[in-house]
């Protein structure tokens, strides 16, 4: 659908030339093997590609719209026509070459999945610029008002662009494995603050503009997958933490934010000692609002981080071991489709585990890779067991936990079996070849037959490498760590199941892991009488740690236990991470007339504080047989 915008918007500031940095930069290469076609693009990078993107934005609070352009380099065969585009709910207003001359464009029918084809008429243009403004329901934007904030005073905004979301407010080819550089000038109010993934050129305050707003400029000269472009604009401070290092968040939770990543740069020096140098100059990271969807999201140089890992004690740090991790698997060495996406997740997370045994010691990251070990045994369980088709490492955008715990599992499999200074060596050496590359399954394993096994057969035999990377379930050469830590809370839970009183738990300094231990592993059937007793000993429905309450709310939730309820609806409204309330949501729908109407009456009055993923994912849960937009 073609809908022209105002005049105003027509003669917006040109988008700025690309520098001389960028320019010089060789295109990243594609890989044109048939496992690494992308079915989640419109894009046909064979024919025509974006090497680059410079983005020109007016920031909207009143329209909740990002208005301007986007100037694309393409690189294309000689014979090529057009260039092929993704976009999803944008309105293009037009579409010039270098000279301003117009192409002729032609806006696809949206697919629900993937957005519409923007497909342009190159007519000889190697370089295009779009005009356009976002939708207010863009799905990778949210705009979150003041209320949902820490400060209460002003808005905030940011962006989620993995998997496929980005295409709502950049019109590229928005496919892991066409990387692009990219640079951006956002302009915003003049009270408030735009960060990126990305250099920043124009200081922390950026620059003021004579009709009162501020201007940001941001430069990426490294290939990128185009889901690691990501902003945020707001009331934000910032905290130094090391040389290369800092937080970026809302003055309530600076200091708080500041004392949990205290070991940022021991991080980054322990992730550099295991598997090569960091690439990427600066390793910052910005709490956002509760109403963050995820854990944390990778975006180079930037970090984006929920403040529900902020708990005080330092426990929940693994998730920025495991964003600084994406920095080499994932960022630097990336699925070409989603469909490997275990090869962004999987790799990241066994790498997250080294970073944090290389730190705390070998008991530390026992406790993580127990824990995993856990959820994977949950997951593959509620997937369809050894033979579930959703237990193989091929998963899809907003796949689930297979990804990550299975993946990592893999590689540790292979660590155990060929030697810990062998593997260190042959991945060290794996993120240096194949740096600013997309990968494919099929092309790890090929790459670690030549580099690893080097044609031994037993050892191919022993390893089941086709097994674990296409196969259903878990393989009987996997390798279970066991925490010595969580061995003692397995003997009070034991104590407690078997009908001991609550003040014998005695959790006084328990981390997260140990709560989560102990609650996911109580028995499922439990008595009015019996919940009471555990939440008002432990003080669980109040607790000030995000992850202790989901787990109780979910053992309440199977017991209809309705003393929690009220506490479960102010959770649910307030938290948007989906690892925390997706099962929420679950268990309710699993309560039949107790639970359901529940369900759906939490979600429609939380629903606008959620992310669009968060939302579209809780709809499939709530309303499963309803057309989610």
């Amino acid at each position: 659908m073609r809908i022209l915008l105002a005049a105003a918007l027509l003669a917006g500031t040109a988008a700025p030339a690309a520098s001389p940095a960028i320019a010089q930069t060789a295109p990243a290469p594609i890989l044109t093997t048939p496992d690494a076609k992308d079915v989640w693009t419109h894009a046909q990078p064979q024919v025509a590609r974006v090497t680059h993107v410079a983005l020109d934005l007016d920031v909207d609070f009143g329209t909740k719209t990002l208005a301007g352009s986007a100037v694309l380099d393409v690189l294309a065969a000689p014979d090529a026509a057009q260039i092929v585009l993704d976009a999803d709910d944008i309105d293009i207003a037009a579409i010039t070459d270098p000279a301003g001359k117009p192409l002729k464009w032609a806006l696809g029918p949206k697919d629900k999945d993937i957005g519409s084809a923007l497909t342009v008429e190159l007519a000889g243009a190697r370089q295009i610029r779009i005009t356009y403004r976002s939708k207010p329901g863009a799905t990778a934007l949210q705009w979150l008002p003041p209320e949902m904030t820490f400060g209460k005073k002003k808005p905030f905004l940011f962006s989620q662009g993995q998997a496929i979301l980005n295409r709502s407010w950049v019109p590229t080819q928005d496919s892991p494995g066409i990387r692009q550089t990219w640079e951006a000038t956002l302009r915003v109010p003049g009270d408030m603050v735009a960060v990126m993934s990305a250099e920043k050129l124009s200081g922390d305050k950026g620059e003021a503009l004579p009709d009162g707003r501020r201007q940001f400029r941001f430069r990426m000269d490294k290939p990128v997958p185009p889901y690691l472009i990501a902003f945020a604009v707001g009331d934000l401070k910032f905290k130094t933490l090391g040389p290369r290092s800092g937080v970026w968040t809302e003055a309530p939770m600076l200091d708080k934010a500041a004392k949990e990543f205290v070991d940022v740069e021991k991080m980054i020096d322990a992730a550099s000692k295991l598997y090569g140098p960091y690439r990427w100059g600066r390793y910052d990271m910005l709490v956002l609002p509760p109403a963050f969807p995820y854990g944390g999201m990778e975006n180079p140089m930037l970090t984006f981080l929920t403040p529900t890992i902020v708990t005080g004690d330092r426990s929940n740090t693994d998730v920025v071991a495991h964003e600084l991790a994406h920095s080499w698997s994932g960022n630097l060495v990336t699925n070409a489709t989603w469909s490997d996406s275990w090869l962004n997740e999987g790799f990241t997370t066994y790498f997250e585990n080294r970073i944090m045994e290389s730190l705390y010691g070998k008991e530390q990251a026992a406790t993580y890779a127990d824990l995993d070990w856990d959820v994977m045994s949950r997951e593959i369980a509620d997937a369809g067991g050894q033979t579930g088709a959703a237990t193989r490492l091929n998963g899809e955008p907003g796949a689930g936990e297979v990804d990550y715990t299975k993946g990592s599992n893999f590689l540790r499999m292979i660590e155990y079996t060929v030697g810990r200074e062998k593997w260190d060596a042959y991945l060290t050496s794996y993120f240096d070849r194949h740096a600013f590359q997309p990968q494919t399954t099929a092309g790890f394993l090929s790459d670690l037959r030549e580099r690893l096994l080097k044609g031994q057969p037993e050892l191919e035999l022993k390893l089941q490498l086709d097994r674990w990377s296409y196969g259903a379930g878990l393989p009987g050469n996997a390798v279970r760590v066991h925490s010595a830590t969580l061995a003692k809370i397995d003997t009070k839970l034991a104590a407690f199941n078997a009908g001991g009183p609550a003040s014998a738990v005695q959790p006084k300094g328990w981390t997260t892991q140990e709560w989560l231990r102990f609650l996911n592993g109580i028995d499922r059937r439990q008595t009015p009488a019996r919940l009471k007793e555990l939440d008002e000993t432990l003080g669980l429905s109040a607790s000030g740690n995000a992850y202790v309450q989901s787990a109780w709310f979910e053992l309440a939730i199977a017991n209809r236990y309705d003393p929690a309820v009220p506490y479960l609806r102010g959770y649910l409204s307030r938290i948007g991470r989906g690892l925390l309330v997706y099962p929420l949501y679950k268990g309710l729908m699993k309560q039949g007339d107790w639970g359901q109407p529940k369900a759906r009456d939490f979600f429609a009055e939380a629903r606008p504080t959620y992310h669009p993923s968060t939302a579209a994912g809780i709809g499939r849960i709530v309303a499963p047989d309803a057309v989610q937009e």
